[in-house]
């Protein structure tokens, strides 16, 4: 994987058309800011139950994008990710359908996992409750199939989402099926996407268990003897993402977006210091994504009944929410729980930009903390964009993560390009894209509670680069030196800081 920046989106909501539209994006309008792109999904459908996370066919384009030649395109110049869902697939697909027809005789019959095959002696109460689920109720749907027998069916997410037997001949099939095509279309780094729920035991929390990360081992090593880099999505307690970090090729550091705005809106960099000295370095790093921000990557380990302490404490843990909720003039607690089809537990919805208030200092310091850590930075096309809560989708849809999903025409961008904030965060990319030290050696001081200094060393140039952050006044600069250590240019605010860059990469 490239050392820069990249960016994650979906195919549709970037410029408003498909795969062609959005490669003409990234050649001209992003000619050379992004080091990769994670497409998000391009399967059929992408208007689904759940935006493309329900595919009804894992190894068609949709054909209003295009088609796998259009994917072979844009990954010609632009590497690209793309989704294996892991643990379900659609219930409009022609697999379930033909289940439901023809139930024990459907050659599809052992792909799709029910409760009776993890509990062939019937499930306790105790067995219930140790089931752990990220939103309300027991992740079983019951279905009658064609011939009027009933079958209780495992749906984690929801009932259109049917979870696969991935432990199972079909199931395993099906998955190798979905590497061997991506593969074969240029594709070269793909996302395990809720992986953490794909294997289940009777008696177990059947999330992020002991055997979820030997399926983990043994499917990304499938994936790797295909030439692909795998990265690992799971939402959960942060030691677990230490644990994941040391098996897989990258793991996404969910616990950076909570903290990043815990040490602003607090105005303390003492737990987002104690994070950056433990966290995986083999991480990519991100601020937003197609979901919401995450609350559960921070808090106590909700599969633990012994409550293992998070990094952030309950109360400032609920001080925070509000925080958001109050920045974002209360929109996004219209987007978030029981307020929106959604029930996300453990996020809240919202633009990162919102979160922060809108505020450009504060938004361009949080970009700057992501892009100075070690890993790989991805950029969510609304937070490339400093997009604000997209309020109207979210009342069309009653999705609360459509909160965060606007669509963008072409007009729309080339209007976001030309506002300062939106030009320093590019200019921000640049630098993290083009200076010799982030492929060198980091390290983080904390000056005091207040302060941090991260810095980046090319130890064969001796030329470096550092990112000075105060949290109580909110201000940060940038620091570059030459080979004899001389400072070469500083940057502070947004368009001061764009300004100044622009100087430089001009000189």
């Amino acid at each position: 994987m490239r050392n820069k920046v990249q960016l994650i989106t979906y195919v549709d909501r970037l410029g408003g058309g498909g795969l062609a539209e959005l490669n003409a994006l990234l050649s001209h309008e992003f000619a050379g800011v992004f080091g990769a792109v994670h497409l998000l999904p391009f399967y059929a459908p992408i208007d689904g139950a759940d935006a493309g996370f329900d595919p009804i066919d894992h190894t068609q384009v949709d054909e209003r994008l295009g088609n796998w030649d259009d994917v072979a395109s844009l990954a010609a110049h632009t590497p690209v990710m793309a989704d294996v869902i892991v643990n379900h697939m659609s219930s409009d697909s022609p697999q379930f359908k033909d289940f439901c027809e023809k139930g024990s005789a459907s050659a599809y019959c052992g792909l799709f996992l029910t409760m009776e095959t993890v509990f062939p002696n019937g499930a306790t109460e105790s067995d219930l409750l140790a089931i752990y689920r990220p939103r309300p109720g027991l992740p079983f749907t019951a279905t009658t199939l064609a011939s009027g027998e009933k079958r209780m069916l495992w749906t984690t997410f929801t009932a259109k989402q049917i979870d696969i037997d991935v432990e199972g001949v079909a199931g395993r099939a099906y998955l190798q099926s979905i590497l061997k095509t991506l593969a074969a279309n240029g594709v070269s780094m793909v996302r395990l996407d809720a992986v953490g729920y794909a294997i289940k035991k009777a008696g177990g929390s059947c999330f992020m268990m002991p055997e979820t990360f030997e399926f983990i081992d043994e499917f990304a090593a499938e994936a790797r003897a295909m030439g692909l880099e795998v990265l690992v999505e799971v939402h959960s307690y942060y030691q677990r993402q230490i644990e994941i970090a040391k098996r897989v090729d990258w793991v996404y550091d969910f616990a950076l977006p909570p903290l990043v705005l815990h040490a602003i809106l607090f105005r303390r960099a003492t737990t987002l210091a104690r994070w950056i000295a433990i966290r995986p370095t083999n991480a990519i790093t991100v601020l937003d994504t197609h979901d919401g921000i995450g609350i559960i990557d921070v808090g106590a380990d909700a599969t633990d009944r012994d409550g293992n302490p998070g990094l952030v404490p309950p109360a400032e843990l609920d001080a925070l929410v509000e925080m958001i909720h109050s920045n974002s003039r209360g929109q996004s607690r219209e987007a978030t729980g029981a307020a929106a089809s959604n029930l996300d537990l453990y996020q809240v919805n919202c633009t990162y930009y919102d979160a922060l208030g809108c505020d450009d200092n504060a938004y361009l310091m949080a970009r700057a903390l992501q892009l100075f850590l070690p890993g790989v930075p991805q950029i969510y096309y609304t937070g490339l964009l400093a997009g604000k809560n997209d309020m109207a989708l979210l009342e069309k849809t009653g999705v609360g993560r459509d909160i965060n999903r606007h669509y963008y025409d072409r007009q729309e961008i080339a209007s976001a390009l030309q506002s300062p904030v939106v030009k320093a965060l590019r200019s921000l990319i640049e630098l993290r894209n083009s200076h010799f030290a982030f492929g060198g050696v980091f390290s983080c001081d904390a000056l005091d509670e207040h302060r941090l200094c991260l810095r980046w060393r090319d130890h064969s140039t001796s030329e470096s680069v550092e990112l000075h952050t105060d949290f109580v006044e909110r201000t940060w600069r940038i620091e570059t030196t030459d080979r004899s250590g001389r400072l070469v240019s500083t940057g502070l605010g947004t368009s001061d800081f764009a300004r100044t860059f622009a100087t430089r990469a001009a000189a």
